[in-house]
């Protein structure tokens, strides 16, 4: 996690929807030692996680093309990825009512 928020600068945060996995002592202990700022959101909340919508598109535009094969799903995910444009990503951050961060 370190290594990829390098480039963030300073100010991050780390966002995560209290799965279990992620409330583990082990992590909780390694965000606590890391001082990793944790913003928490209630679990299994895509109305208040842009990235839920975002998987649900392209879940959605993969299902339409029906892979037959794990090769096929795993390039139909890469050219439904590559087809979904940055200003749609932008919308669904800016709805009214996401936090501001």
């Amino acid at each position: 996690l370190r290594k990829e928020t390098r480039s963030l600068g300073r100010k991050w945060v780390f966002q995560m929807d209290n799965d279990p996995k992620q409330t583990s002592k082990v992590v909780a202990k390694w965000l606590k030692d890391n001082k990793v700022k944790v913003l928490e959101w209630p679990s299994q909340s895509p109305d208040l996680n842009p990235t839920e919508n975002l998987w649900a598109e392209l879940k959605k535009r993969v299902r339409a093309r029906r892979p037959t094969n794990l090769t096929q799903l795993h390039q139909l995910c890469q050219e439904e990825w590559a087809k979904i444009h940055p200003t749609y990503c932008g919308k669904l951050i800016l709805v009214e009512g996401y936090p501001r961060l």
